[in-house]
C-alpha cells in the first residue's frame, strides 16, 4: 500500500476519508460522515468535513479536524513535511497525540532513521 505520512505520523493514504475523496465517491463520503457522527458523538459532522486530500496537500480540502490541527500548523510554520524532521521531536503536543495513536509514532520513528 502507498504511504502518505501526515505531519503527525498518520498515514493519509490509509484513511477512509482520503480514499473516498480521491475516488470522488459521494456515497462513501456520506457513509463516513454518518459513521464519524456516531463514533465521535458529533451529529454536526458533514460530508464537507470528511472530504480530504491529505494533510500535506497545500490547497485542501482537509478533514474538519485536520484543517484546524495544531500539529499540522506547527509543522507547516516550521517548513517541515512531518514532525520527524523537527529538532524538538517529540514535543509535548505531539507526545500527547502519539500516546493515543501508536501507529503514527511508528511512522515518524521510521522517518527519523
Amino acid at each position: 500500500m502507498e504511504e502518505m505520512i501526515a505531519c503527525c505520523g498518520l498515514n493519509c493514504a490509509a484513511c477512509e476519508a482520503y480514499l473516498a475523496t480521491k475516488a470522488n465517491d459521494q456515497v462513501e463520503l456520506e457513509k463516513i460522515a454518518a459513521k464519524w457522527q456516531a463514533e465521535y458523538n458529533s451529529p454536526d459532522i458533514t460530508v464537507a468535513q470528511v472530504t480530504c486530500l491529505g494533510c500535506n496537500n497545500t490547497t485542501g480540502p482537509w478533514c474538519g479536524h485536520c484543517s484546524d490541527c495544531e500539529i499540522r500548523a506547527c509543522a507547516q510554520a516550521r517548513g517541515y513535511t512531518t514532525c520527524a524532521e523537527c529538532s524538538d521531536y517529540p514535543c509535548e503536543t505531539l507526545t500527547g497525540f502519539l500516546s493515543m495513536v501508536p501507529p503514527a509514532r511508528e511512522n515518524l520513528e521510521k522517518l527519523r532513521k
